[in-house]
């Protein structure tokens, strides 16, 4: 398929980060564009608005008499997670049109660019969205395809007026493996997904075969504790080819050195918390210098960045109240989070509102969920977030919570959740989870602030 010909775009699950993105790419391009999901949100809200019409009833006679044939200049792209027996999959599976993954879409487009493709079960939103924009930032200027919302720019689709593109590559369901790119970061590998991959082992050899597709003269960039050989290593923890070093929190902002062998950049503030977000700037640091950025203006771009939605977001920052909302849904992710704000607020009262994601997730990480919520002075847990699984028999969210060692924790449902902040108005509080818990996002700072 030559994308140069394509000029309309239907999207079986348009509301996802990544394909609204890419539905936002195409309608850029001046292609007609139109798309399925099963419920609205803000984002579906957002696609409307900018002239992307989306249907959330899932029936083949709301697909445009337009899309109707099968033609050439007619693009399907569905997402994996979509039901095989969605009724417009079908429609268009049955009748002729050839369906591409959202991932296969990324890597023709990215074919013919010079690509840095950023991969890892945990730090590959925050770390494609620094290098993004460093390189806007500094006037090098890029494409970019993030797995997030960019708080600098409010959208997760970036264009740029060059040849390089920066692009959020997914290891679920191997999607990275459509990728050629020149310059890959791999920030993590650890167990997840085992619902496609079966077990740990297989995850590690796919991340290996992605490694492996860099284009002749190209380089990896990889944190220094992965079963990686060749490459350029990073860390802010201990030895490697990349260092983050002198890591120190002044007036709530996170300072640190960055150096490799030919540069040394002193004194960077970086606009996000955290020791891990110290490593994924890191590695984006080194990548902004393959490609020929000025280091004062690496340094300028990170003072100035905004953070990702969801990734340790500040909702409520207050003399009365602290609140971060964060993605986290994988132990390690988690152990990320809770570890930065101790960090930050070493004497506060941590109350932490967690939503598990998945049943297959929560069965396999239990004992790694309850482990890492232990670091909490008081839990909420929520039941399982299903997305695209059906529930599992003794599988739930009181797994976790018999695990743990924590006295001050419970169960409770979204509105009582509210309501016990309402009532306790905790001075730090922590949502964390992939599902839908960004629904009490709002709701929560109006019990925090009264309103």
């Amino acid at each position: 398929m030559e994308l140069q010909n394509i000029k309309r775009v239907y999207l079986i699950g348009i509301g996802g980060i990544g394909m609204s993105g890419l539905a936002r790419y195409f309608a850029h391009l001046g292609c007609i564009v139109c798309g399925y999901d099963k419920t609205a949100t803000a984002l579906t809200d957002q696609l409307h608005n900018e002239g992307i019409r989306v249907v959330f009833d899932d029936r083949d006679e709301w697909i445009p008499l337009s899309f109707k044939n099968p033609d050439p200049s007619t693009l399907i792209i569905y997402t994996p997670a979509i039901p095989r027996d969605s009724a417009i999959y079908n429609y268009f599976r049955d009748n002729g049109f050839e369906l591409l993954k959202r991932s296969q879409v990324l890597g023709l487009i990215s074919k013919t660019k010079f690509t840095v493709a950023v991969a890892g079960t945990h730090g590959k939103t925050t770390t494609s969205c620094l290098l993004a924009h460093i390189l806007k930032d500094s006037g090098k200027d890029c494409s970019a395809f993030l797995g997030g919302i960019a708080s600098n720019y409010g959208t997760n689709v970036l264009f740029g007026n060059n040849n390089i593109v920066v692009v959020e590559a997914d290891e679920y369901d191997r999607s990275f493996l459509t990728l050629y790119p020149n310059i890959a970061i791999i920030t993590s590998m650890d167990a997840d997904h085992l619902d496609i991959y079966g077990n740990h082992d297989q995850l590690t050899e796919s991340f290996i075969q992605f490694a492996s597709q860099i284009k002749d003269g190209g380089t990896l960039i990889f944190h220094e504790d992965l079963p990686l050989t060749s490459g350029i290593t990073y860390s802010a923890k201990g030895p490697a080819d990349v260092r983050g070093l002198n890591i120190h929190v002044k007036d709530g902002d996170f300072y640190f050195d960055f150096k490799n062998d030919d540069v040394e950049i002193k004194d960077i503030k970086l606009g996000i918390a955290g020791l891990h977000n110290v490593e994924n700037a890191t590695a984006a640091i080194e990548a902004a210098l393959l490609i020929g950025v000025d280091p004062q203006l690496i340094k300028n771009a990170l003072a100035s960045f905004k953070g990702v939605k969801r990734r340790f977001e500040y909702i409520v920052k207050s003399k009365e109240h602290i609140y971060i909302d964060d993605y986290a849904h994988h132990p390690e992710e988690l152990r990320a989070a809770i570890s930065s704000i101790r960090k930050l607020y070493p004497g506060k009262k941590l109350t932490t509102i967690f939503q598990p994601h998945l049943f297959t997730r929560t069965r396999d990480f239990a004992d790694g969920f309850a482990e890492v919520l232990d670091l909490s002075d008081e839990l909420i847990i929520l039941d399982i977030y299903p997305a695209r699984e059906m529930p599992i028999e003794g599988v739930n969210a009181e797994m976790i919570l018999e695990r743990m060692k924590l006295w001050n924790k419970r169960k409770c449902g979204k509105q009582e959740t509210v309501d016990l902040v309402q009532i306790e108005k905790p001075e730090l509080l922590l949502t964390v989870g992939a599902g839908d818990i960004d629904q009490l996002v709002q709701p929560l700072k109006s019990a925090l602030e009264n309103v």
